[in-house]
């Protein structure tokens, strides 16, 4: 099996299981990340957490498969990357906040989904890597464009023209990883994050995580009227009224 998801009760875990290709991306991982966004609209799902067994996160694309796809006509090589892409749209459309979690390394396409999730915990041995280059090949899922969000335009240039490693620590220092933990810890950190997602307001996390993602890529206007918008419902809901009563209160809100 080299792919699975274990139903955790408030919180879904994507195991890539491919641990005799590092964690390269197999059918079974794209079948799992999609029915795991899928399932995480059910109201009792508060957080995704997509992970790897054998202590590699994941590798990106099969070298193997790339290799066969040589003999496909171009416009069927896109149709297949679009099925990567869709991917990172299902990530970034999920209702809830999605965790990765790295032990060893995330490199091509697995780099690209790490960056698609809200939140990254990596072991201190990690290493990220846009190794496109070293293949004769260029990023794909999104990655330039999570990069550019995320650290600076050298550090991104030197990451995909010359396919050079960067430590999970280095990661940190810019703002891309939220938490550095031991080597074998990454997913007890991220089982922590999702506790604490899970005590709080899921319908108000889900529209932060929105406006967030639309601030990239909207003028500063239109952020403030989604802003405006989102606001003006969330103050007349029942989430609300219970976080401001707990706080006014002086005791822990009660979100479930």
């Amino acid at each position: 099996m080299t792919a699975r998801i274990e139903d955790k009760g408030d919180r879904l875990i994507i195991w890539n299981g491919n641990t005799a290709k590092r964690g390269a991306l197999s059918p079974e991982l794209y079948e799992c990340i999609a029915a795991a966004m899928e399932q995480a609209k059910d109201p009792r799902i508060r957080a995704v957490i997509l992970t790897s067994e054998g202590g590699f996160f994941c590798a990106g694309g099969d070298l193997n498969v790339l290799i066969a796809r040589r003999k496909m006509a171009e416009a069927d090589r896109r149709d297949r990357i679009d099925d990567l892409h869709d991917l990172v749209r299902s990530i970034r459309a999920c209702p809830v906040p999605v965790i990765a979690a790295v032990e060893g390394g995330a490199a091509g396409a697995g780099l690209s989904l790490a960056l698609a999730c809200d939140l990254i915990v990596a072991s201190e041995t990690a290493k990220f890597t846009a190794a496109y280059v070293k293949a004769g090949l260029v990023p794909d899922a999104g990655l330039t464009a999570a990069l550019a969000r995320m650290i600076p335009r050298p550090l991104a240039m030197e990451m995909c023209l010359m396919g050079r490693p960067v430590m999970a620590q280095r990661f940190a220092d810019l703002g891309a990883v939220n938490l550095i933990c031991p080597e074998g810890q990454a997913m007890t950190e991220a089982m922590a994050l999702a506790d604490a997602l899970a005590a709080g307001p899921r319908t108000a996390q889900g529209v932060i995580r929105g406006l967030v993602d639309a601030a990239y890529d909207v003028t500063e206007a239109a952020q403030l009227d989604a802003e405006r918008d989102a606001m003006a419902h969330a103050a007349g809901q029942a989430e609300a009224a219970e976080g401001i009563a707990a706080f006014l209160e002086k005791r822990p809100p009660n979100y479930r």
